[in-house]
């Protein structure tokens, strides 16, 4: 309970708030370490993904040796990066260690929920006269969304509480809190530091998952895609995805 009160004695002091060690400076180095990894392994991965999942080739093979890279502990990747010639520059070890964290639930998530887009609603909008980019853009993009989305929340939120690992480099970020707490045997900044690293990682969930329903995909757009993978009799509208229905050239007049 002690070290509780130390904790927030610690946080609430200002001066723990000011100048280059403080939690403001921290917090800049931390979110700019993880925005910048997260970007570079959307990148990577993103693109990858959505490609190999509208082709449905190659992706399972893909996926498994993301996944086997989950089985890497980032410290090692981290720390051998850092005996190599890349430690001699400054943040370049941390980026690519957590960058390699980053890209299996991104590219896993994005290829499944490319895949797992109804084939009937594919064929219907490829009947419907859609070239390869319509039918990716309009149909499997939109319906991927949330399995998208979901591993991007998951990178995010593994990166941001990842990246204290930056400290054990000798680079900034909030870990940097943490490593001087146990330097000095200040167990109340050892809290108050992880305290800040999981606060951070609950804010960034909470915004990815506003994103989330911010860009979620037109519902009536996903309606009038099981509507065409009814049929004619159905009560859908006239259009899927913006572009109007065309009858098969072979149909009866």
């Amino acid at each position: 309970m002690n070290d509780l009160i130390g904790a927030w004695t610690w946080l609430t002091t200002a001066a723990h708030w000011q100048g280059e060690k403080g939690v403001w400076n921290r917090l800049g180095e931390h979110l700019y370490y993880s925005g910048v990894c997260l970007v570079i392994a959307c990148l990577i991965a993103l693109p990858l993904a959505l490609w190999l999942g509208h082709l449905g080739k190659g992706g399972t093979l893909a996926v498994n040796l993301s996944n086997v890279g989950r089985a890497v502990p980032t410290l090692a990747v981290l720390i051998l990066l850092s005996l190599t010639p890349l430690g001699a520059h400054e943040g370049v070890p941390t980026l690519i260690a957590l960058v390699l964290f980053a890209v299996p639930p991104l590219l896993t998530n994005a290829y499944l929920g490319m895949r797992e887009v109804d084939r009937p609603v594919v064929e219907a909008a490829r009947g419907m006269g859609m070239s390869g980019w319509q039918l990716f853009r309009r149909v499997e993009l939109p319906l991927a969304q949330p399995l998208l989305m979901t591993g991007l929340r998951t990178a995010g939120v593994q990166v941001v509480a990842t990246a204290t690992l930056a400290a054990m480099a000798g680079e900034g970020g909030l870990g940097r809190i943490i490593t001087a707490g146990f330097g000095l045997s200040n167990t109340p900044q050892v809290i108050a530091g992880a305290f800040l690293v999981a606060l951070l990682a609950v804010l960034v969930e909470g915004a990815l998952v506003l994103v989330t329903r911010l860009t979620a995909p037109d519902r009536g757009a996903g309606r009038a895609a099981r509507a065409a993978k009814r049929g004619p009799g159905s009560s859908a509208p006239a259009s899927f995805g913006g572009t109007p229905r065309v009858a098969p050239a072979d149909a009866a007049p």
